[in-house]
């Protein structure tokens, strides 16, 4: 398995990335908000609005 930072070997401590230092960048890419979950895409007039009462 290949870290997903930096594409070195894995270490069983450090499993899935290579060292404290890959860690700690997708820890940082996390906190930063680099990565996300996609959401569907959908039109404006499908959405929604903000605070209206639905049944």
């Amino acid at each position: 398995m290949a870290c997903p930072i930096c594409k070195s070997p894995t270490v069983a401590d450090y499993r899935p990335f290579c060292s404290s230092r890959c860690a700690d960048v997708d820890l940082g890419r996390w906190m930063l908000g680099s990565y996300g979950i996609p959401l569907p895409e959908t039109d404006e007039d499908e959405r929604p609005e903000r605070g209206a009462d639905t049944p």
